[in-house]
C-alpha cells in the first residue's frame, strides 16, 4: 500500500496522536483512574521477553532498539526467570544478554530523540495499534530499516480499555489480521535478509487467538 506520509511528513492525524499520547504520560489515563506512573509504563513487554531471547540467541544480537517503550520500565532491576536455563537474572538486558538497549517512544519526552543508525534487533510490543492507519506503511518501513537482524512485534485486533484524552480509543488502528499481513508483506519483502516475527492478536467467538507471521 503506497502512502503519501512519511517520517519527514507524517499525518496531521500522527501529530495529534502524539500529542494525546505526551498529555497521559503527564497525566495518566484519566477515564479509568490510571495515574501517570503506571500508563504506558512498558509493562507489555516482560510476557514477550523470552520469545524475545530466543531471536536474539539465533541471530547472536548485541544491540536492541525498543520502539514505542514507553516510560521504559521494564527495563528497570527486577528478577526474571529463564525456564530452560533454570536461571534467574536481575532485569531483562541480563536476561537477554545484550550489550545495547536503546529506548524510543515519541510520546514519551525523554525517549522522543530519533534513533540514528542500525541495531542488530527491533522490538515492538503494543505500539502500532495506536498509530494512525494511513502512517503504518512508513511506520514498519523504519522499523524494518533499523534492523540489522530481526524485527520482532505485536498487534492487537481489537479494541484496548484506555482512551484517550479526547475520548477516543488508545487502539486507534483496529483492522483484521489481513489487512496487517499485507502491510507487512511490503516491508519484509524490501529486507529479504531480516528475520521477523509478528504476532497478530484478536478476538474469535470471544476467545483470544493468535496468528504468527514469521521468517526465522
Amino acid at each position: 500500500m503506497a502512502t503519501k506520509f512519511s517520517r519527514a511528513a507524517p499525518s496531521s492525524r500522527y501529530r495529534r496522536l502524539v500529542e494525546q499520547y505526551q498529555l497521559m504520560h503527564l497525566q495518566g489515563e484519566t477515564h479509568l483512574g490510571i495515574p501517570p506512573e503506571q500508563t504506558f509504563p512498558g509493562e507489555s513487554l516482560p510476557k514477550e521477553a523470552a520469545r524475545i531471547k530466543r531471536l536474539i540467541k539465533l541471530t547472536g544480537a548485541r544491540t536492541i532498539l525498543d520502539y514505542g517503550a514507553g516510560k521504559g520500565q521494564q527495563y528497570l532491576p527486577f528478577r526474571i526467570a529463564d525456564e530452560d536455563e533454570r536461571t534467574e537474572y536481575p532485569d531483562i538486558r541480563s536476561y537477554w544478554g545484550v550489550d545495547e538497549i536503546r529506548c524510543y517512544d515519541p510520546g514519551y519526552r525523554p525517549f522522543t530523540a530519533l534513533p540514528s543508525g542500525k541495531f542488530d534487533g527491533v522490538i515492538c510490543t503494543d505500539v502500532l495499534e495506536h498509530c494512525p492507519e494511513e502512517d503504518v506503511p512508513w511506520i514498519l518501513g523504519e522499523l524494518f530499516g533499523y534492523a540489522n537482524s530481526f524485527v520482532y512485534a505485536n498487534v492487537a485486533c481489537f479494541p484496548a480499555r484506555k482512551r484517550l484524552p479526547s475520548g477516543g480509543n488508545a487502539h486507534c488502528t483496529i483492522k483484521p489480521v489481513r489487512w496487517w499481513e499485507e502491510q507487512i508483506e511490503g516491508p519484509a519483502r524490501a529486507q529479504p535478509q531480516l528475520r521477523y516475527e509478528i504476532r497478530l492478536a484478536y478476538i474469535k467467538a470471544d476467545e483470544l487467538k493468535e496468528k504468527l507471521l514469521r521468517r526465522v
